[in-house]
């Protein structure tokens, strides 16, 4: 009779803790952060829901465009991912949507949904600064109610390992919620939803001082023998790597690798978008071959991450600025801008001139308008497939006779001819002989061309434009597009 008792007794026992560890499993169904109401959903593309729940528990996933719900089970640690698809956006159609996960005791409604292009913003301070901060705000920020835009700014944070989740919350564009958000994203996206009449979501995630190695994953630094012996392994035998590694801001640490990445990037890359926007470069100033390199690994890993083939990537060149050194000879900041340009040989990729909006003695322009909106016509033109000018004039090839040189732009980029901003005569222009030393030249516009000379030099055989540190300059093509600087020797930097 007792060994009944006792057996019985362990039964209820045993049943007792199955059930209390079954309560102990359960997990509320939770979203990833990423996924809120008011949110633009990227047209035309697969569109991954995922997050956690009790493990080994069905999901199912249903919108409000969908004829059938989506099902999918939660893994044995309680993850799931789901996708459904997404109709392409119609001109001028901005309906809102609602999408519901559930499980068999949970479920979340995501509303006021809309579906429509997003675009990932990224980068450092410039990237950063604040549309409140512009000099436009008086009119561009009361201005600034558009229920079709979304934004979502991202939390600063911090991970030695990648990481899913950041936060952020989704909202409707309006002078309150924008105001703190990227002065260049909102200006790019202002401008596109006007032209392609469809809603637009804009990301920012990014952080001021930070640096390119900030972004690049561990094992992209890794797998390239310049890019791990520049940024990866000094950062690995140094005594910050062995910290350990929380949301804490300081200007040392949004320049140690791949931190960024992981918490930053890395949770998005679930997330279906149409493009990429950046504008970094300030932090990496000194360097030459290996930010060229590191720029278009970020790229090369930030489209294999979100796996959505070669999304555009287009980027902002850095303004003039003279580092506190008043030496209009100096041309370091130019080599460098050198490098960025060589970015774009990458495809599917371009950059946006800032030289005539840039200021001399100010790290942080203050006039961001016309960057977002040359972003906005460079995705108008190459994106979207519209004819829209976004090239400034390039410079393609020189021509001397006598002590004067022609210089001849690419057809393209000066079709609308070529002028200047304040009417004056082109500026910036330099030449230099057989001795490679450059000189001040005059410049006139001939047709479609310039005509440069100097009275120091009579034989040229260089040219440069506008490569110095800290040159603002004012010669563009009729669209009011910015000259790219150029030279036309291949002369070695000299330290």
């Amino acid at each position: 009779m007792m060994k009944t008792i006792y057996k019985i007794t362990f039964m209820v026992l045993s049943l007792l803790s199955g059930l209390n560890l079954f309560a102990q499993q359960k997990t509320a169904l939770k979203l990833s952060n990423v996924l809120q109401s008011n949110m633009v959903i990227q047209q035309g593309k697969s569109f991954k829901v995922w997050g956690q729940a009790t493990p080994l528990t069905k999901i199912t996933i249903t919108a409000d465009w969908l004829k059938k719900e989506v099902a999918v089970n939660a893994d044995d640690q309680g993850n799931f991912i789901g996708a459904i698809d997404v109709p392409k956006a119609k001109k001028g159609n901005f309906d809102t949507h609602q999408l519901t996960v559930a499980s068999a005791s949970d479920q979340v409604i995501l509303d006021n949904l809309l579906i429509g292009d997003v675009w990932f913003c990224s980068g450092q301070s410039n990237m950063q600064f604040k549309l409140q901060e512009d000099k436009d705000a008086a009119t561009s920020l009361p201005a600034a109610r558009h229920p079709n835009i979304r934004l979502f700014n991202t939390e600063l944070n911090f991970s030695a390992t990648p990481i899913l989740n950041v936060k952020g919350k989704w909202q409707a564009c309006t002078p309150e919620t924008v105001k703190d958000f990227s002065a260049v994203g909102y200006y790019f996206g202002e401008y596109l939803q006007k032209e392609i009449n469809i809603p637009v979501g804009l990301i920012f995630s990014g952080i001021g001082a930070s640096k390119v190695e900030a972004f690049v994953p561990q094992e992209a630094l890794k797998a390239n023998p310049m890019l791990d012996t520049v940024y990866l392994e000094p950062y690995l035998r140094s005594e910050k790597s062995k910290e350990v590694i929380n949301g804490g801001f300081s200007f040392e640490k949004v320049t140690r690798p791949f931190l960024l990445y992981n918490a930053l990037i890395n949770p998005f890359t679930n997330l279906s978008i149409k493009g990429f926007c950046w504008y970094q470069g300030e932090g990496n100033r000194m360097e030459r071959d290996s930010y060229t390199l590191a720029t278009q690994t970020l790229i090369k890993e930030w489209r294999k991450k979100f796996y959505q083939g070669e999304l555009p990537f287009y980027y902002v060149q850095v303004a003039p600025f003279f580092y506190d050194k008043e030496d209009p000879k100096l041309a370091d900041y130019a080599f460098f801008r050198e490098a960025q340009e060589k970015i774009s040989s990458v495809k599917n990729t371009a950059m946006v001139v800032s030289m005539d909006v840039g200021e001399a003695k100010d790290l942080h322009p203050k006039k961001k308008m016309p960057l977002g909106i040359r972003l906005a016509k460079t995705a108008l033109n190459l994106t979207y497939g519209q004819n829209i000018s976004y090239l400034g004039p390039k410079f393609e090839k020189m021509v001397v006779k006598g002590d004067r040189v022609s210089v001849f732009f690419k057809k393209a980029s000066v079709k609308s001819g070529l002028g200047t901003n304040d009417q004056d005569a082109p500026k910036y222009f330099t030449l230099a002989g057989a001795d490679g030393i450059f000189y001040p030249a005059e410049a006139k516009i001939v047709d479609q061309h310039i005509e440069v000379w100097s009275t120091d030099i009579k034989k040229p055989v260089a040219v440069r434009y506008a490569f110095t540190n800290y040159p603002v300059t004012n010669l563009q093509n009729n669209d009011a597009l910015p000259a790219i600087p150029f030279r036309s020797d291949n002369w070695q930097e000299q330290k």
